[in-house]
């Protein structure tokens, strides 16, 4: 229900606002499947093909029948929802089931791997973090321990007489009243250099244009520095990284490379020798970069990622929070490239459409135990959530995966479509990208179009928008642009897309690229929202 023009607005002006000025500005009071609803100014209900669902987060569609078939048994039998800091066997189901995926998706199969639950893909993303800065810390430690050691080594000898302190080009120090004093000064600058070294926070790499999300660290691994840049200060740094120069990986990698100082004694002179010191957290990835015109990773890409991960110890998090689920044709979509992880994020279409679900999960080889209570959350893992994720699951894996198989086939009918809209519109259409239910068309830069309403809009980013606002208005069909990108329209559907959806959906795009080859943009951009 819509509130009177009168009434003071507390919530979303400027958002409810732009999506008005872009023909977007919809209500919408009933979702079933592919299908979106809502009421006309006459009260009569106006379906909508959804072709976006909840960004990729609706496997089986909106309300699936099965799913909230489920959950009102859940309900009915009054399972306790929130007990924190109570044994919780479904957080283990949960885990156990997915254990089970992995080892039949990740390549390798070796190894299990640990859960912690979140509320949100974003804060699953945090909780990497968390992690990597907790393993990288106990490298740190260990080191330091070491370097411990060798000093108090060293100290021993330099008493005895057996050594003394030799030039370095690492840590001047002026000569002191004797070998003893000038040793002491030398642990001194080498301990003063790698105390400034150890409290720096590390640096993380990602790839560019990755999308992670937008809280105080996941927003540090987004490049969009429209939602990165003001919050800069707030965390750690990252390193962005070209997906399409795998060959260049290593090369930017060893540009942020730094040394720990440490000493050791050879032939009786201390020496200032230099150790590698873990300055990298993480590498964050994406196989299907959702921000990024829906682009897989290539092959190439993918062992390059997993060689640099392995040459510098850091561990490789893999963001299954949008690819993941089968939306790709296969649980992980990792799996198409043969990219091992040692993180896992999972989220979206583990809630089933109508929970708030996410998942963390850490190579048991590197897992720190102490995690599981120096990281907690109210909400996350409860019962409602679990039974809701353990369903999904189910639902996934049954008939030998055949929603896995469906994903594929309905994503190559809508890939063939696509195509087909670009090859009759190649003056329009740049690109087609993605896997499975995972998709994106681009059109070709507008920015020196004839009309100037197409012109303007493309100059301002908003073309994808105005793009979407038309497709709804003239065909109730929902298509929003890939990220940030303002050119693109992403294809992201249930398994239940059908053969008439695709047919229509085909309609429109071809509408939309008639339009913009004939240059009609008075007619792409009359009043907002729909009739």
């Amino acid at each position: 229900m819509s509130s009177p023009a009168s009434e003071r607005v507390f919530a979303d002006r400027l958002l409810n606002d732009w999506l008005s000025s872009v023909g977007l500005g919809i209500e919408y009071s009933r979702a079933q499947g592919n299908t979106l609803y809502f009421t006309d100014g006459d009260g009569q209900e106006v379906p909508v093909l959804d072709q976006v669902c909840g960004f990729g987060s609706l496997i089986f569609g909106h309300n699936n029948p099965e799913i909230i078939e489920h959950a009102k048994s859940v309900l009915d039998r009054q399972i306790p929802v929130y007990v924190q800091l109570s044994r919780q066997s479904h957080a283990n189901d949960i885990a156990a089931a997915l254990n089970a995926i992995l080892r039949r998706e990740v390549p390798g199969g070796d190894g299990d791997y640990s859960a912690i639950f979140a509320n949100s893909g974003a804060e699953a993303v945090e909780i990497c973090v968390k992690h990597a800065e907790l393993e990288r810390r106990a490298r740190i430690s260990r080191l330091m321990e070491d370097v411990s050691r060798r000093i108090e080594e060293a100290r021993e000898a330099v008493a005895a007489g057996r050594a003394t302190v030799s030039e370095n080009p690492y840590a001047q120090v002026e000569q002191g009243d004797g070998a003893a004093e000038t040793f002491e000064r030398l642990v001194a600058e080498v301990e003063r250099r790698n105390a400034e070294l150890i409290a720096r926070g590390p640096v993380h790499l990602a790839l560019e244009n990755a999308f992670h999300g937008k809280l105080v660290a996941s927003v540090q691994l987004t490049q969009n520095p429209h939602w990165r840049t003001p919050f800069t200060s707030l965390a750690s740094a990252t390193r962005f990284l070209r997906a399409d120069r795998p060959e260049a990986m290593k090369a930017a990698v060893e540009e942020l490379r730094e040394s720990l100082l440490d000493v050791q004694v050879d032939d009786g002179a201390v020496n200032v020798v230099e150790r590698d010191f873990p300055v990298i957290g993480a590498f964050f990835v994406e196989p299907v970069q959702g921000a990024n015109g829906m682009r897989p990773l290539t092959e190439a890409a993918a062992r390059e990622i997993r060689a640099v991960c392995d040459a510098v110890g850091c561990p490789l998090i893999i963001d299954e929070i949008h690819s993941g689920l089968g939306r790709t044709g296969a649980f992980l979509a990792s799996s198409h490239m043969g990219l091992r992880g040692d993180y896992y994020t999972l989220a979206k279409s583990i809630g089933g459409g109508i929970a708030k679900n996410a998942v963390a999960l850490f190579h048991q080889d590197r897992f720190r135990p102490e995690f599981e209570v120096m990281h907690s959350s109210t909400f996350a893992k409860d019962g409602f959530s679990a039974a809701i994720a353990l369903k999904v699951l189910d639902m996934l894996e049954a008939e030998g995966g055949r929603a896995y198989q469906v994903a594929t086939e309905r994503g190559e009918r809508l890939t063939e479509m696509l195509l087909s809209v670009q090859a009759d519109f190649p003056e329009v259409v740049a690109h087609v990208d993605g896997i499975g239910l995972m998709l994106a068309l681009e059109f070709t830069d507008q920015t020196q179009a004839a009309s100037e309403p197409v012109r303007e809009k493309a100059g301002s980013g908003m073309l994808g928008y105005v793009i979407a606002g038309y497709v709804l208005r003239e065909h109730r069909i929902r298509v929003l642009p890939v990220g940030p990108a303002g050119n693109s329209v992403r294809f992201e559907p249930s398994i239940h897309l059908t053969d008439e959806d695709i047919a229509r959906t085909e309609a429109a795009l071809r509408d939309v690229c008639t339009l913009l080859r004939d240059q009609d943009g008075h007619r792409l951009t009359p009043g907002s929202g729909a009739r």
